[in-house]
C-alpha cells in the first residue's frame, strides 16, 4: 500500500471541532438557505403552524421543514423518506435544522398541506432576483415540457384504448376457451389440473372485462373522455421529442434570456401549448415588474386571440406562423402567396388580379372578412390555385397584429435560436435532477407545489453561480 494516500486508523482518537458550525464553511450554500428562510415572513406567506398550539404535543416549526425541502431539492433528494435518513447522517442538514430529525410522514405532510405557501416562496425568490437587477433585459422565452406522472399508461383510459383492451381480453378468452376444450378431451390427471388453471384464468379475464365495461361508461361521461386511475388529474400526452406518448403534465415556463432564470411557471394537464402564451407572458411581466416585455415562443403557441391579448397587455410576441394550408400541401398556391394591401383593403393573387372584400362571417367567435374576384373562371393559373369556382381568402379582423409580428420575425431571424438555447436548458437541467422518474406527488395542485420546489432550487443554484454565496447572503440580510 506504499505510494498511496493513506487514511487514518479507525481506532485512532480524533479531536473533533467543538460545534457543528465549524463543519460548515462560510461560503456553503446551506447558509444561504438558512438566511433566506429566516428572512421570510412565513405567516404572511401562508404557512400553517407558525403560531404554536397552547396544548398538545409540540410541532416542528415550518421554517425547519421548509429548509429541509429546499436543501433536498437543491441536492437532488426530493423523497421524504430519503430526507428523513439525511437528517440523521448529513452534517449540513444537522447544522441547518439544529439536529432535528422529523419522520418522513411529517416531512411529506408539510409539502402536502402547504402548497400555496411553498409556491409563494418560489415567487418571493423571483422577486429577490428582480431586486438584484438580474432581469435587466425585458425578454423571456416561453415553452412547455411534458413530465411523467405517477400514473402509468396502463392505468390511463380513453375510448380508443378501452376498445383495444376489450378486444385483447376477448381474444384471450377465446384462446383459453379453445385450450379448455382441448384439455377436457384428454383424460389424464395433468390435463384436469391444466383445465382448472385455464378456468381460473377465464374467470379472471371475465372479471377484468366487467371492470372495463364499467370504466367505459365513466370514460364516456368524463368531460375530456379520459380517466387516470392512479393520479386522476394526469392526462395522456404526445411527446414530439421522442415520438411517443406519456401520461403526465405539461409544465409551462418563462425563462429570462440573460441569466436563464425561470421567472414564471405553471403546471397544466393540457397536452397543447395553445392558449398559454398570454397567460405565461403576463405572469412573467408581473414577476419581472416591467410594463413592456418581449416573449419568444415556438409554433405551438400560435393563436390569434392569444397574440392579440399579449399586444394589448404590452407584451411583444415572437411566434412563427403555423403552416397548415391544405392547398399548399396539395401543390396549389397558399394564402401566403396572396399579397394584402392595407391602403385599399384588397389582396393581389399570383396572377395579378385584385380580390376585394365581399362580406364578413363569424367562425369560432372570430370575425373573418372574405375576399374574392370574379376573374377566376378565365384565369390561366386556376388549376394551381383552386378546385372550386373561385378562390376565397379569409382575413381575421385583427390580422394586422399577426402581420406585424411576422415582419418582426423576418427582421430578427436569430430569435428561434435564442429561444431554444434559453428555455430548453432549464427543462433539461430539472429533468436531469429528477432522473428517469416521475413526479412524486399526485393531483395537479400537488404537482404544482413539487414543480415550484424544483424551480426554486434551480433558480437558487443559478443565482449562486452568478453572484456567489457571499454577495447573495449580503443581499438577503440587507
Amino acid at each position: 500500500m506504499k505510494r498511496f494516500v493513506q487514511g487514518q486508523e479507525r481506532s485512532q482518537g480524533t479531536l473533533f471541532p467543538t460545534c457543528l458550525d465549524e463543519y460548515v464553511s462560510e461560503d456553503n450554500p446551506v447558509r444561504v438557505i438558512d438566511v433566506f428562510v429566516e428572512e421570510l415572513d412565513l405567516r404572511a406567506v401562508g404557512f400553517d403552524g407558525v403560531v404554536p398550539h397552547a396544548t398538545g404535543r409540540p410541532a416542528y416549526h415550518p421554517a425547519a421543514l421548509l429548509k429541509i425541502y429546499i436543501y433536498g431539492y437543491l441536492n437532488r433528494i426530493p423523497s421524504s423518506r430519503r430526507l428523513e435518513q439525511e437528517t440523521g447522517r448529513n452534517l449540513e442538514l444537522m447544522w441547518l435544522t439544529g439536529q432535528l430529525q422529523p419522520d418522513h410522514k411529517t416531512i411529506a405532510r408539510f409539502r402536502k398541506d402547504n402548497g400555496p405557501a411553498i409556491r409563494a416562496v418560489c415567487r418571493h425568490f423571483v422577486g429577490l432576483c428582480r431586486k438584484l437587477n438580474l432581469f435587466s433585459q425585458a425578454m423571456v422565452a416561453i415553452d412547455g415540457s411534458k413530465f411523467k406522472a405517477v400514473n402509468t399508461r396502463d392505468k390511463n383510459f380513453t375510448p380508443t384504448k378501452l376498445a383495444k383492451r376489450i378486444e385483447q381480453v376477448e381474444a384471450s378468452i377465446a384462446h383459453y376457451l379453445s385450450a379448455l376444450d382441448t384439455a377436457d378431451r384428454q383424460e389424464s390427471e395433468l390435463a384436469h389440473e391444466k383445465a382448472g388453471r385455464i378456468r381460473d384464468k377465464i374467470a379472471g379475464l371475465r372479471e377484468q372485462m366487467q371492470q372495463f365495461r364499467e370504466l367505459e361508461q365513466q370514460v364516456l361521461a368524463a368531460p375530456d373522455q379520459q380517466i387516470s386511475l392512479t393520479d386522476p388529474d394526469a392526462r395522456a400526452m404526445t411527446n414530439r421529442g421522442i415520438g411517443t406518448g406519456l401520461v403526465g403534465y405539461n409544465v409551462q415556463a418563462a425563462v429570462d434570456v440573460e441569466h436563464h432564470l425561470i421567472v414564471a411557471h405553471e403546471g397544466t394537464n393540457s397536452g397543447s401549448d395553445r392558449g398559454q402564451l398570454s397567460v405565461m407572458g403576463q405572469q412573467a411581466q408581473g414577476a419581472m415588474g416591467t410594463p413592456g416585455l418581449e416573449a419568444l415562443a415556438d409554433r405551438g403557441y400560435y393563436k390569434g386571440e392569444d397574440i392579440l391579448a399579449c399586444e394589448r397587455a404590452g407584451i411583444t410576441p415572437y411566434v412563427p406562423k403555423i403552416l397548415t394550408s391544405s392547398a399548399k400541401a396539395d401543390g396549389r398556391f397558399g394564402k401566403q402567396d396572396f399579397i394584402y394591401h392595407p391602403e385599399d383593403d384588397t389582396y393581389h393573387c399570383p396572377a395579378g388580379e385584385r380580390l376585394t372584400r365581399r362580406f364578413t362571417s363569424v367562425e369560432n367567435g372570430m370575425a373573418l372578412h372574405v375576399y374574392w374576384t370574379t376573374c377566376c373562371e378565365r384565369c390561366a393559373l386556376k388549376e394551381q390555385c383552386t378546385t372550386g369556382k373561385q378562390r376565397r381568402i379569409k382575413r381575421w379582423e385583427h390580422e394586422d397584429v399577426l402581420d406585424a409580428m411576422q415582419e418582426r420575425l423576418d427582421r430578427a431571424p436569430e430569435t428561434a435560436r435564442l429561444r431554444r438555447q434559453t428555455v430548453e436548458h432549464p427543462f433539461g437541467t430539472i429533468k436531469a435532477w429528477m432522473g428517469a422518474t416521475h413526479f412524486l406527488t399526485r393531483t395537479l395542485e400537488r404537482v404544482r407545489t413539487e414543480m415550484s420546489l424544483h424551480v426554486l432550487a434551480y433558480n437558487l443554484k443559478r443565482v449562486l453561480a452568478i453572484l456567489g454565496p457571499g454577495p447573495l447572503l449580503a443581499a438577503l440580510q440587507s
